[in-house]
């Protein structure tokens, strides 16, 4: 549809303000926002709605009319309601970058437009988008309570027939259709999300389509606003960091062969469902003020006190209900890559949607009875670093610090498959996890203890990996922080020669060696575990001996075999 046939519909309440040349201009879509830098959300060719709730003074203006000609956008539609007319500095700084410009009378919402225009774009089934469109309009008028996206995928499921599901990009299930059947098993949701970041990181063109065990998908992005800390006036310089913080929309179909009006629709779905995820995160906004206010005053040394008067204020935030004084635990998390520039890129907004994405699983999620698992998350960024403060249930005292709280080995369970293909092979995301503690007085050493617990883990290989507080009082603590020269010298001193004659003679004796050590020098347990005869186990542990010279009867030269397997 172009422009002239929108400002000769009446019932829309549009008045043309500037651009009387270009109302020959195609409208191929429709987009709402407030955002000051809304490029990056769009493709061009669209009626760009807004409420000019970013204006706040005259020089506001020419950026934004700047942005909205580079998209390539039809025309923006300004309501009147924030300031009972359009400014005139924003008139003429359209009318000097070519951009019409109308202006929305009051009396008619933006979802009234945003109706007819799907429905005259796509030409598809408009009694179904108009339907669509207005049970959004009623959901977003009611609050939470109006169902979140499940409204909108239920009507794709009851008038197009379409079994669809909304992930987060580590594959957590965020909302289904009823059509859709029991929820998606996480394997096949870990696969979905891998597949779609990879694609996003290799900049395929959407709908990514993927066949899992004999079922294809259809993967639409999500997009979302940029996160707390992120500029909103520039786009990302690497795609990653859209794309490891957007959802997306996994629809069960090949969507290879669908007209562009189905297509069209399932990108205006999108849009909608972004708004729900931009009220979620919006809703994040408190906790992370807390967080970062917390960590502000650990750092600078504050008194005890006065940290602890800021945590009860933030216990009844994070864990409303809890009616006793909780444990808290710190949980720092690091993401490093380089960016499209070959340079590195900065990280912590993003390992902050990460750490918060992270840290909403099933198992924290039933520490509350608080109905949404992201209503405990508190996660502030200081550079490179988020930092977590997760609050727990007092415990009883008599029970061990192992058993309290997060452990690192079962936090990146879920996750780890997604978020190594969004990072690829020159990306890292590294978490460390601190002991639980129960006053102010330990939180300035649960941080300290979580990030060098990071540290462990940015030294072990892999793209994704954790360590937890247990592992700073073993060995593993010290072994990152060798040099590399001399870690290399060390292991190539004692099983260099190994290495040589298994390559030789496939006797397997770097397998023998690690086994004998994991039993303990028990020669019965490790020939049970090895299916060897013990003579033959006794032969091998010989030839060790004799090719390195050490003897693994003494408890040093264990020790040392030990320490150059975990360093190899």
């Amino acid at each position: 549809m172009r422009l002239r046939a929108l400002l000769d519909t009446d019932a829309l309440g549009l008045r043309l303000l500037g651009g009387e040349d270009e109302l020959d201009r195609t409208v191929r879509g429709v987009m709402t926002t407030d955002l000051r830098d809304p490029s990056r959300y769009l493709s061009g060719g669209e009626l760009v709605l807004t409420g000019l709730a970013w204006h706040r003074e005259p020089a506001d203006s020419e950026p934004f009319a700047r942005l909205m000609a580079a998209a390539g956008v039809a025309a923006v539609a300004a309501g009147t309601a924030e300031f009972g007319y359009v400014p005139e500095d924003f008139v003429e700084a359209c009318a000097r970058h070519r951009v019409p410009l109308f202006s929305v009378a009051q009396s008619v919402a933006f979802g009234t437009i945003t109706e007819h225009v799907v429905r005259q774009v796509s030409g598809e089934r408009a009694g179904d988008l108009a339907a669509v469109v207005d049970r959004h309009r009623r959901m977003m008028t009611s609050g939470p309570a109006g169902g979140g996206p499940d409204v909108v995928l239920d009507l794709l499921g009851s008038d197009l027939d379409l079994r669809a599901w909304v992930l987060s990009p580590t594959g957590r299930a965020i909302a289904g259709s009823s059509a859709a059947g029991p929820e998606l098993p996480a394997a096949i949701r870990t696969r979905l999300a891998a597949e779609h970041l990879a694609a996003l990181r290799t900049a395929r063109r959407s709908p990514h389509r993927v066949t899992v065990e004999g079922v294809t998908y259809s993967l639409f992005p999500i997009r979302s606003a940029p996160k707390d800390g992120q500029a909103a006036a520039a786009p990302s310089p690497d795609v990653r960091a859209s794309a490891l913080a957007d959802w997306l929309l996994a629809v069960e179909a090949d969507a290879g062969d669908w007209p562009e009006e189905r297509l069209d629709l399932l990108q205006g779905v999108t849009q909608l469902i972004s708004v729900e995820r931009e009220r979620r995160d919006a809703a994040r906004t408190v906790r992370r003020r807390l967080a970062q206010e917390i960590l502000e005053l650990v750092q600078a040394g504050a008194a005890p006190a006065e940290i602890a008067a800021r945590l009860r204020v933030a216990a009844p935030v994070l864990l409303p209900g809890l009616g006793a004084a909780p444990h808290w635990q710190v949980v720092v998390a690091r993401v490093e890559w380089t960016d499209q520039q070959g340079e590195k890129a900065e990280g912590g907004a993003v390992a902050q949607s990460l750490l918060e994405e992270i840290l909403i699983a099933p198992e924290i999620g039933a520490r509350s009875d608080s109905a949404e698992p992201s209503d405990r998350i508190a996660v502030a960024h200081s550079g490179d670093e988020a930092i977590a403060l997760v609050p727990l249930p007092a415990v009883a005292a008599e029970h061990d610090g192992s058993e309290q709280g997060l452990l690192a080995d079962t936090l990146l369970t879920a996750v780890r498959e997604p978020l190594a293909a969004g990072l690829a092979d020159d990306g890292r995301l590294a978490i460390g996890v601190s002991a639980a503690v129960h006053s102010a007085e330990g939180l300035r050493g649960a941080l300290e203890e979580a990030r060098h617990a990071r540290r462990v883990a940015a030294a072990r290989t892999g793209v994704v990996c954790a360590a937890g507080h247990q592992e700073l009082a073993s060995h593993v603590l010290l072994l990152p922080f060798v040099p590399d020269d001399v870690r290399r010298a060390f292991t190539a001193r004692l099983l260099d020669p190994l290495r040589d004659y298994d390559h030789k003679h496939r006797a397997e004796l770097i397998a023998t060696l690690e086994a004998f050590l994991d039993c303990d020098g028990s020669w019965t347990r490790c020939a049970a575990r090895l299916h060897l005869h013990v003579n033959t186990l006794r032969y091998r542990v010989g030839r060790i001996e004799q090719l390195t010279g050490r003897d693994l009867s003494r408890l040093e030269d264990k020790l040392d075999f030990f320490l150059a397997l975990r360093m190899s």
